[in-house]
């Protein structure tokens, strides 16, 4: 365990820090843990840190990486169901409610990784008043679980099973494979 991390925090394994940068093809910045992981075993959420490692402010504390998941949301995006939600938070009290609870808790759970003045109440996605990220909606149903964030529990039940019929992490090192052959000694080149 790093000396300079808060009491009960793990570093981050290597591996799972590959698997994300081979999902996004970079480098992720300012993780602070996995915060849910696909069917398939690879990270698909990230739990990342407020503000990032340049300096940056950054108020999306769960952040989907793996390119099945943001595929098949953006999907829904495109097809208006961020509209549709918007429109029922205007005429559905109880969900209005529900939303704005997921909104204190995303704060809060971004609150334990620390404070940032420049985003303080701000959480990400449109909370507590719109929809503006299914993306952060998901990532936050996934993190969470279910009954925490209700549109975004609506979005993932929307969504095809997108770890399948072939894992996203098996493909993957199927085309490292083929990318990096071993030579005579076994080494991957």
């Amino acid at each position: 365990m790093s000396a300079d991390l808060p009491l009960g925090r793990r570093a981050v394994d290597s591996r799972d820090l590959e698997a994300v940068h081979r999902q996004l093809g970079r480098p992720a910045r300012g993780v602070a843990e996995v915060a849910h992981r696909c069917p398939c075993g690879e990270p698909d959420v990230l739990r990342t840190e407020p503000r990032l490692p340049d300096g940056t402010p950054f108020p999306t504390t769960y952040y989907a990486t793996c390119p099945r998941l943001t595929g098949a949301i953006s999907t829904l995006e495109t097809g208006g169901v961020m509209r549709e939600m918007t429109e029922r938070l205007s005429e559905d009290d109880d969900l209005a409610a529900a939303y704005q609870s997921a909104h204190e808790l995303y704060l809060e759970s971004r609150a334990e990784l620390g404070a940032v003045p420049e985003i303080e109440g701000v959480s990400a996605g449109g909370m507590p008043t719109r929809v503006k990220c299914l993306h952060v909606l998901v990532a936050h149903s996934l993190a969470a679980g279910p009954g925490v964030n209700p549109l975004g529990d609506e979005a993932l039940a929307m969504l095809d099973d997108w770890w399948t019929p072939t894992s996203c992490a098996a493909l993957q090192a199927a085309e490292y494979a083929c990318d990096h052959p071993t030579s005579e000694d076994g080494e991957r080149g």
